[in-house]
């Protein structure tokens, strides 16, 4: 990509992210709210959620009941399968933003309200994909064309995975089991958003970390730091902080944060899954949530992931081996590089090998900064523009949503909701959510809206927040999953955006986190917080590209121990102590042992937030984002030509077709498995996807 092609590039972000309230003319989508307003409530009062999250049920169950009251003579594809679909969207609109309060709400009365309408919506779910009548009023359904199969294949298979085959005593028997298992999941995860632990520090512990870090902690009473275990203090202590001790306290409060209840709900959780596998016919939950996704079997992922840990292990010792003779400069006596080690040492192998400081790095990047560029990349690469609302009513302060248009014709195709800094009750990592679904509804295309939820440290004392190179490569990662749900033309919400096969979806994502490691793209993004035309030098910038390969290995190795230990959760028949589990496949696959005192399932919130027996679909996609990556390097990693062939063949997609077929389509061939090897600098001939 040349410099003129930056230059333009940064020429047009003005053009594409627009802070005016006025809207161009524009076709009006059917949700599109007034000018100036937003596309979702959040000013709820005491029991508002709860009662319409009620009605939104009662309207459902009535349409559910008329779709299976028609006599089997009367009915038409469109009266039972397309109006089950309908029915079902209609509802997920309905709830989603309600459910998503609990999430994001800071009133912790109505938090509580949104987070009881999720445990509603999984409740509502698992009886409706449970009913018989509905079944017996789909299934004879014949569809017309090619779209139209989709919908009933994957409908049909949603029915009978819930045990429609069984006997109406079994069917009974699952549906409660699933009951039971989706009130684990929700309190699992409501356990952790509302987690408050906090560690007290005094000055000297914290001896390493930037003084405006240090001043954005709270304070006691008697003059000690008060830092919140939750994302930003965690990653600011376990990177900078020189005194191992204070690294060890704050990985111990971190991975024991809900530990006792929440190992409990878990274990559960499998023993539930376990049963209700055993009840639909399958040898296991992996081999039972698996069947239906790009994978196949559990047999294919185990051998997968197998294939992935010597290769790893190797490159881990080498690693470690460095980051041990790093630690013995600092304690000549160290004999092993402990977990709570490895970030810090990692930070300091870099400053050793490639002569930067991240501190100073972070002020080339404000989030302002970066924004703008993500969003002049996506419309260099899918002809997208993003107008900020300003004045639309929204949850929490610091909270900004986005309508976004095509460039060419200004017409509506969605909202985003950005949620970037860390407050009391808030979700306390990174997820993108679909607030609503892109579909086809009388003859208009309803405008998808999603919400990116961050944690990025917050502004403070005059300064904007400043991001890290993983941070900005974290925000990229989520803004793929919003763009994959924005762009969606799939004419059907259950099949829109990333509700494509579980290993698949990934594929996006983790192909745009690869832009702000490229060069030209890193420059575009920077610009200095207190001159915006100080752009980053061009051999700093290298050099921070080049320190990419500092801890990769044990990056993947942590994905890869996440992914074993949730798969053998869920291969296992009989009790499982997660705990054990989770300790030796650390150190089966890292090199190193885990402090024996912690709980990581307890926070492992993936496997009960919908990865469970999934969490290797992060590895399984990376094999075909590395390989649409390379497909965009041939010619630039802005060229539009390019992007719009991903956009048309991936992103629009959503689940009208397998991934596999998605794949063929944008590269032009089968896709293969030696990108990942080459970007993780192993050889890759004994893998297999």
């Amino acid at each position: 990509m040349s410099a003129v092609i930056i230059a333009i590039i940064a020429a047009t972000v003005c053009g594409c992210l627009q802070t005016s309230t006025q809207s161009s003319p524009a076709a009006a989508p059917p949700n599109a709210p007034p000018n100036g307003t937003a596309p979702i409530r959040s000013d709820y009062a005491a029991g508002e959620i709860t009662r319409l999250s009620v009605a939104a049920e009662a309207s459902a169950n009535a349409s559910l009941d008329a779709i299976a009251a028609i006599p089997a003579g009367d009915r038409s594809i469109e009266t039972t399968l397309l109006a089950f679909e309908r029915t079902m969207a209609d509802y997920g609109d309905a709830t989603q933003p309600l459910a998503l309060m609990g999430y994001v709400h800071p009133d912790p009365a109505i938090a509580a309200e949104g987070t009881a309408c999720e445990e509603a919506t999984g409740v509502f779910s698992t009886a409706t994909y449970s009913r018989r009548n509905l079944y017996d009023a789909v299934r004879p359904a014949v569809p017309r064309m090619e779209e139209e199969s989709r919908l009933y294949n994957v409908t049909v298979r949603r029915f009978e995975q819930n045990g429609l085959n069984l006997s109406d005593e079994r069917l009974s028997k699952v549906r409660s089991m699933r009951d039971d298992l989706n009130r684990l999941q929700v309190r699992f995860l409501a356990n952790l958003n509302n987690d408050t632990t906090t560690l007290e520090f005094a000055d000297d512990e914290l001896a390493g970390l930037p003084a405006s870090t240090v001043e954005a902690f709270g304070e006691t009473a008697n003059g000690t730091c008060l830092v919140a275990v939750k994302y930003p203090g965690y990653m600011a202590i376990m990177t900078k902080a020189e005194r191992g001790e204070t690294r060890k306290r704050m990985y111990a409060a971190y991975n024991n944060r809900q530990a006792e209840e929440n190992t409990r709900l878990l274990e559960e959780a499998i023993d539930l899954r376990q049963r209700i596998a055993k009840e639909l016919g399958y040898d296991t939950w992996a081999d039972y949530k698996i069947e239906g996704r790009m994978a196949g079997s559990s047999d294919t992922v185990m051998a997968f992931l197998a294939s992935l840990q010597a290769p790893l292990l190797e490159k881990n010792r080498a690693e470690f081996a460095e980051l041990l003779r790093l630690k013995r400069v600092l304690d000549p006596a160290a004999s092993t590089v402990e977990p709570w080690d490895v970030l810090y040492l990692q930070e300091r192998l870099k400053r050793e090998r490639y002569a930067y400081d991240e501190e100073t790095v972070k002020e080339y990047f404000p989030v302002d900064g970066v924004l703008e560029g993500v969003f002049g990349i996506a419309y260099s690469l899918f002809d997208v523009q993003f107008e900020e609302v300003r004045d639309a009513k929204v949850w929490a302060p610091g909270v900004r949503l986005y309508r976004v248009a095509n460039a060419t014709d200004r017409a509506t195709i969605g909202y985003l909701y950005l949620d970037l800094y860390p407050r009391e009750g808030k979700y306390g990592y990174f997820a993108a959510e679909t607030m609503i679904q892109g579909r086809k509804e009388n003859g208009s295309y309803v405008t998808p809206v999603v919400l990116v939820m961050a944690n990025f440290q917050a502004p403070e004392g005059g300064r904007p927040s400043l991001m890290t190179q993983d941070e900005i490569e974290t925000l990229f990662h989520e803004t793929g999953h919003a763009l994959h749900v924005i762009l969606t033309r799939a004419p059907y919400g259950s099949l829109s955006g990333f509700e494509t096969e579980w290993d698949f979806s990934e594929t996006p994502s983790q192909a745009f986190e690869e832009w702000p490691w490229d060069p030209e793209v890193l420059e575009l993004l920077s610009g200095h917080y207190a001159n915006s035309s100080q752009k980053i030098p061009p051999e700093l910038r290298d050099r921070i590209i080049a320190s990419r390969n500092v801890g990769m290995s044990y990056e993947f190795s942590r994905v890869l121990a996440n992914s074993l230990e949730d798969m053998r959760f869920h291969t296992t028949r009989g009790p499982v102590d997660v705990t054990e589990v989770s300790h030796e496949t650390y150190e089966e696959v890292t090199g190193i042992a885990p402090l024996p005192e912690t709980h990581q399932p307890a926070q492992f919130e993936h496997v009960m937030s919908g990865y469970d027996a999934g969490y290797y679909g992060y590895l399984w996609s990376k094999v075909y984002a590395l390989e649409c990556v390379d497909e965009f390097r041939r010619e630039g990693m802005t060229d539009r030509a390019t992007g719009m062939r991903f956009r048309h063949a991936i992103l629009e997609q959503g689940n009208m077709k397998d991934g596999g077929v998605l794949l063929e389509e944008f590269l032009g061939r089968e896709p293969g498995n030696q990108a990942l090897f080459r970007h993780l600098g192993i050889n890759g001939s004994q893998a297999t996807t």
